[in-house]
Formats: C-alpha cells, structure tokens, sequence
C-alpha cells in the first residue's frame, strides 16, 4: 500500500501545481485585461506633467531624504555616505575668525537697535563671510557643505541676526546663480565683488499672493525694445527680502512674455535678473524704478528684511543671469540652485537653536528647586527633557 499511497500524494501534488500555475496564468490574463485598459484610461484623464514640474522632478538627487521617507533611516548608512570632516582651513576659520566674530556680539544691544553694529558687518564682509561658497578662483572661500553649515551654526548659537547676515548670500543670495549660470563676464565682474562683500546680495523670490512658490508669482516682464536695447519691462512687489534694505545687488524672479517675438535665444517662462542699484557695466543706466524698503520687523527680530518693488522698470538683457539664452529657465535655477539654503544653512540655525534650548532648560532644570530638589529630578520633567 505504501507505494500506491505515495503515487496517489505525487499525482494530487502534480494536480495541485497544475492548478496553481493555471491560476497564475489567469490571474496575468486578468491582470492584461483590466490594469492596461485601466493604465491607458488614466493616462487620458490625469493632467500631463507640466515644464515646471519636470524640471522639479529632475532636479538634485535622491540620498538620506530617501531613507527618511521610507521610514527606515540608519545612521549607519548615513555615516558611510557622507563624510562630515572638516579640513584644516575650515577648522582654522571657525576657531579663529569667526570666534572673533561671536566675541563681537552683544545680543541686548543688537536687539536694541535692531540691527548689526557697523563694526560688525564690517567684519562680515571682510573676512569673506558672505562668500564661503564661492570658489577660490573668484575670491571666495570654496568651503564644503558641512563647513558651511558649521559656521553657520556657531555664529547662530551667538546671535540669530548675524548668522541670518552670514547665512543669505551663501544660500539664498546669487553666488551660486552666478557660478553655474552665469556668464563668463557675470562671473568675473559679480564674483569677486560679492566674495569680498563689496556687494551685499538679496534674492527676490517671495510674493504678497504667492509666497515663495515660484510657479504662481504674479510678477511679470514683457520683452521689449528701449532706445536700440534689448530688454524687459517689468512690474514687480516682492516682500520679506531679507538683506533687501542693505542690498546692492538684487536677484530677482519673474515670469517673463515675448509677445512680439524679439527673442532670438531662450524663451517665455521664468526668468532671473541681477540688479545692481547703481550704474555698472550690464546696466550703464542703473535700474530707474527700483526701490528696496521699507523694511519689515518680523517677530522683532535685528536682521535686515524689506520689500523690492519696481513698476515699469527697464531690465536690460544683459542682466538676465545667463544672459538672454537663459531667459525662461529660471524654474530650474531656483530647483537646482536653492537647495543650500533649505538643505544646509536653514538646518543649521536650527540645530544651533535646539543645542541652545537644551543648554539652558537643561541647566536651568538642574539650578531650579522644587520641594528642595531640582526639578531635573522629577520624571515629569525628565519625560520632557
């Protein structure tokens, strides 16, 4: 009996495979039948994927962030991906200099005045402060991300205004525009002038109605033609600029209209500019209609932060970062350029916040008493700590 009991268990395994694979086979014909014509369906419903939102999606690369995502970061994978040393120069800095720097600060009276002593910016801008990330070769520092970002934080567990000063034109500010945009005349002339902080750079993205959403600023230019030069008209109010009141040199977005067909390189979309307030060599009349201010005090906080505002006023081309062939391709600018500020500079004020609250809630916890033992005893406190 037993060979004919294990025959009858081998066929019912072989009619059970059978079966299954039957039902895989189905299920794929199934799969066939309904998810392509489905798939096919959608694709006509769902909006396509617009020039801006590609040019987001394209933009940097996936790291950590992808980790943290997913739910499942490892700081072991972290530490082997990047290196966080800082060199000698960059440790020399923040021992040296930027110590200065901090020694320099009285926080009551910043808050006081509600601005930076002059001595103060003074030494922001000759230290090249305001130029860590412009390479060597244009005046810069040609600091590293974390150098950066620790400079950055130091000066932050000091006092907020200044590291906001130092933080915009290596983040939000035009430098890295420049550097990877912009001309070659741009990058020569522009470079060196804001590594040695002979210019003090703002950045005008954020609208009254749009925020600092790039796709629905109201902002707008018109291609035109002014006394034999090429250019823009434009109408534009932007605010919360920080560094806009002390600015020299002002980038500024907006979406730019060819009606008449003048442009012989790039395209409608949008666009950014520098805009020196005085004369120079891309703008030999200035920018006639641009005004910085009035300064806006948000949260009683000391850095400078204001409005650019401008109506009808003439950009020449040659201001345009990139020159005319880098009309409309502004979006991807600010997706690949921007990233500093988001990704490094704003991270570290606030790491140096928290480094800053856990110093003194967890001292004060310790000094304070409560039923004549410190309230860092206490596991309500504990549980908060």
């Amino acid at each position: 009996l037993g060979p004919i009991q294990s025959s009858g268990t081998m066929q019912r395994s072989v009619h059970r495979a059978a079966l299954s694979g039957s039902k895989q086979v189905l299920n794929k014909v199934q799969r066939r039948a309904y998810i392509k014509p489905a798939y096919n369906l959608a694709k006509k419903i769902m909006p396509k994927i617009s020039e801006t939102e590609a040019a987001a999606l394209n933009s940097g690369t996936i790291c950590f962030d992808r980790d943290l995502f997913q739910g499942n970061p490892s700081t072991k994978d972290l530490v082997a991906k990047y290196s966080v040393k800082l060199t000698a120069e960059e440790q020399s800095f923040l021992d040296n200099e930027v110590e200065v720097l901090c020694e320099m600060l009285d926080n009551y009276q910043i808050d006081l005045d509600q601005n930076l002593p002059p001595e103060v910016w003074r030494y922001i801008r000759e230290q090249k402060m305001m130029g860590m990330v412009i390479p060597k070769k244009f005046g810069g520092l040609g600091f590293s991300g974390h150098g950066h970002a620790k400079v950055v934080e130091k000066i932050a567990g000091r006092n907020g205004a200044a590291a906001v000063s130092v933080m915009v034109p290596n983040s939000l500010g035009p430098g890295e525009l420049l550097y990877h945009h912009g001309t070659p005349e741009q990058q020569e002339y522009y470079l060196p002038r804001l590594a040695h902080g002979i210019d003090i750079p703002c950045f005008g993205l954020t609208g009254a109605a749009s925020g600092s959403d790039a796709a629905a600023m109201r902002d707008e230019g018109v291609v035109c033609m002014q006394d034999g030069v090429l250019g823009m008209r434009v109408n534009c109010s932007k605010r919360y600029i920080t560094l806009a009141p002390v600015a020299t040199l002002i980038g500024l977005a907006f979406k730019l209209r060819d009606p008449q067909g003048l442009l012989t390189k790039g395209k409608e979309g949008i666009t950014v500019a520098l805009l020196p307030t005085e004369a120079n060599q891309f703008a030999p009349n200035g920018i006639p209609g641009l005004e910085t201010g009035p300064r806006h005090n948000p949260l009683g906080a000391a850095f400078m932060n204001g409005t650019v505002k401008g109506q009808d006023i003439f950009i020449p081309m040659s201001c345009v970062i990139g020159g005319e062939e880098k009309t409309g391709y502004g979006w991807n600018m600010l997706m690949e350029c921007l990233g500093e500020g988001r990704g490094i500079s704003l991270p570290a004020l606030s790491l140096a916040n928290s480094k800053l609250s856990t110093l003194a809630v967890g001292g004060y916890a310790r000094v304070r008493k409560q039923f004549k033992v410190p309230i860092a005893s206490m596991e309500g406190v504990q549980e908060k700590l």
